[in-house]
């Protein structure tokens, strides 16, 4: 019972999360690009929200960015670059200080959102249910920082890496991986599973529109003068030349009232 269990939760439910991820976003942005946005309340506490937002984008692109080398990375080129031990070093080091950055802003946002009570009027129950979510997720990756420092030099790291790749490539049984691995790991994975399954629902969806073409946007310049330049304005006065270029209804219509 506990492998079929086991089977469910790391077999079958990343694929239904991904797949609803997937489908619903399409979906949403079909019916719905009137509600595709990340609904900012920006214009209230403009320096708490300031610090909070950056210090999460920043560290929550750099937590994703290290998941996704971390553990999609090619074996070949992991070990051209370094060695297993020094693999999981530099995730736990860099994916540590990315976590604690990232956690730091969010708590600012979230003090925000549930103290202040214009905030708090205005967010629907997703966009704190969400945010609650994603702190928890933060939390619980760096708490398995400590974790895996008390399993380097064992195949734990390993065995993690090969359970995404085997998710990401479709292959079979790869839950039976995660048996007998600390359970902190499999909370982890099941919630950040579970966010994938609610983010089309929620304003998560803004991240398919990250203006990431920013960056190769050429550069311009605006100038302004200081001259006191008045447009001038069109004359609207008609003459006899109007008059007489005027449609021959209008024509008749101004005839037949003058009778």
């Amino acid at each position: 019972m506990s492998f079929d269990v086991n089977n469910i939760l790391y077999g079958w439910y990343p694929y239904i999360c991904l797949s609803v991820f997937l489908l619903g976003s399409l979906v949403r942005f079909d019916t719905s690009q009137y509600t595709w946005r990340s609904g900012s309340s920006q214009l209230l506490r403009k320096r708490q929200f300031r610090w909070g937002s950056n210090l999460f984008h920043v560290g929550v692109l750099v937590v994703i960015g290290g998941h996704f080398a971390g553990f999609l990375m090619p074996d070949w080129l992991v070990k051209f670059l370094m060695s297993p031990a020094q693999h999981e070093l530099v995730a736990m080091v860099v994916g540590g200080l990315a976590g604690i950055i990232a956690i730091i802003g969010l708590s600012l946002l979230i003090h925000r959102r549930l103290i202040d009570p214009r905030i708090r009027n205005t967010s629907h129950q997703w966009d704190i249910a969400i945010i609650l979510m994603l702190w928890a997720q933060l939390a619980l990756g760096l708490l398995t920082v400590p974790v895996s420092a008390a399993y380097m030099g064992t195949p734990l790291f390993e065995i993690l890496v090969a359970y995404v790749k085997g998710i990401v490539l479709l292959q079979n049984n790869v839950a039976q991986l995660l048996i007998g691995t600390p359970l902190i790991y499999r909370v982890h994975i099941f919630l950040g599973f579970t966010i994938f399954l609610v983010s089309p629902f929620t304003r998560l969806v803004h991240v398919w529109s990250a203006p990431v073409w920013y960056l190769g946007r050429p550069g311009f310049q605006i100038v302004r003068t200081r001259n006191n330049y008045v447009r001038p304005r069109r004359d609207q006065s008609l003459d006899v030349t109007d008059l007489s270029t005027a449609p021959a209804a209008d024509k008749s219509y101004r005839s037949g009232v003058g009778d």
